[in-house]
């Protein structure tokens, strides 16, 4: 029974990156050794194990054989006779294809059977096999290695590989579960954009994500959008949310608010009048397919319908800018809708040029909020009720207070 470690602990740690997780695996040994020892089982596909201290997971070395499509395909086999340069064989990128002893690098050196070292050294991202093609899901995780890897380029032969996958429809077998699982993890990496560009690249950013996919090529009008195209804006507007540490939900927003855009009439075009509604629409065509969760889809919705009136809100009125308040339900949540003026401020400076631009609106509105904040509703409530005033009634009492409130302070002049 020998211990490795393996996978992306090791090649953090030979990029001189922290190590937040530990993949071990287990060579020479039976799942009654583990449970004698004192592991305990979780794995539900294949035998996986929690360390009995450091609740860290142990896996048996394996083996998989391809059975069906997608990525739920295949026939897992486990037993003491497993090498780990076959275990190792099994894995997306000779990146990922390196192992060390349980004792570290230092202690016994790296096996490295498939020179994953080398192309760490080369920046580059390559597959390990031709067996990298019977999972799907790897063409995800190379997108999402390169957003996190910015410096790493795709090798050609795996691009190719990628390719062939899609034409031959594996990535047509996809879960939903999955997709989303590794879409809102690029999201969230360094460079997000290059996940999708490397999706395009392989043609498989059309099958996933068509809605985003014919944002490329679209004009928009020149002294909005100096970039023009409408998919390069996009990009733009995904690394300037990792360039401000946006979360999520505003990422996932940033992805989704140009999505009308793509089926804007061509007899319009630059124009693009009425994407925000149809942006909305499509994006919850989105939400359903993949099944995005509930705060993503709808900090997305307001993002798609209310960011050309976000922009512009310093034009409004006191009561133009309580109902934008209203429609982004942002005095009941009011964390939810500093995410919305993030993703805004996202869109704004994600333009040629505008990167080191200010975007006032977003502290401006946020104190339009605390102004309305200050209406103590409990009070109207009860003035109306004394006098037998309720209903709808009490709800007009209680807006126009808001509008009072934000009226007086734009009167002193705060606006900054």
């Amino acid at each position: 029974m020998q211990i490795y470690m393996v996978g992306g602990a090791v090649r953090d740690k030979l990029l001189g990156r922290p190590v937040n997780d530990h993949d071990w695996v287990v060579v020479g040994a039976t799942p009654e050794q583990m449970l004698a020892l004192g592991y305990l089982p979780v794995g539900r596909d294949f035998p996986v194990f929690l360390h009995p201290e450091t609740r860290e997971e142990y896996a048996l070395a394996r083996t998989e054989r391809k059975s069906g499509r997608g990525y739920r395909g295949f026939v897992v086999e486990s037993s003491p006779d497993v090498t780990l340069e076959e275990d190792l064989s099994r894995r997306d990128l000779t990146i990922n294809a390196i192992a060390t002893s349980a004792y570290g690098i230092s202690a016994g050196g790296i096996f490295d059977p498939y020179s994953g070292a080398s192309d760490i050294e080369a920046r580059v991202l390559r597959h390990v096999t031709d067996a990298f093609r019977e999972d799907p899901v790897r063409i995800l995780r190379v997108a999402r290695f390169a957003a996190r890897f910015t410096d790493f380029t795709v090798a050609p032969e795996t691009m190719q590989l990628m390719r062939e996958m899609v034409e031959h429809g594996e990535v047509d077998h996809l879960v939903a579960e999955r997709v989303w699982q590794e879409l809102a993890r690029g999201l969230v990496e360094e460079k997000p954009s290059r996940m999708f560009e490397v999706l395009r690249e392989c043609g498989a950013l059309e099958v996933l994500l068509p809605e985003v996919a014919r944002l490329w090529g679209v004009p928009q009008r020149a002294e909005y959008h100096p970039e023009v195209d409408t998919g390069v804006h996009l990009m733009m507007v995904l690394d300037m949310s990792a360039r401000l540490n946006a979360p999520l939900t505003a990422r996932f927003a940033c992805l989704a608010h140009d999505l009308g855009k793509g089926t804007t009439p061509a007899e319009v075009l630059p124009r693009h009048i009425g994407h925000e509604e149809r942006s909305a629409e499509l994006l919850r065509d989105v939400a359903e397919r993949l099944r995005v969760p509930v705060d993503c889809r709808e900090t997305a919705d307001v993002v798609a319908r209310e960011h050309g009136h976000i922009h512009r809100s310093s034009e409004l009125s006191a009561a133009a800018l309580v109902r934008l308040l209203e429609r982004c339900d942002a005095i009941r949540k009011p964390e939810r809708f500093a995410d919305i003026l993030l993703a805004c401020e996202c869109d704004a400076r994600g333009r040629l040029g505008f990167e080191e631009s200010a975007y006032p609106q977003r502290a401006r509105l946020a104190a339009v909020l605390a102004a309305v904040q200050s209406v103590v509703t409990r009070d109207i409530a009860a003035h109306a009720a004394a006098k037998g005033v309720s209903g709808p009634q009490v709800g007009a009492l209680i807006h126009q207070a808001r509008v009072a409130a934000v009226a007086q302070w734009l009167a002193k002049g705060e606006a900054p």
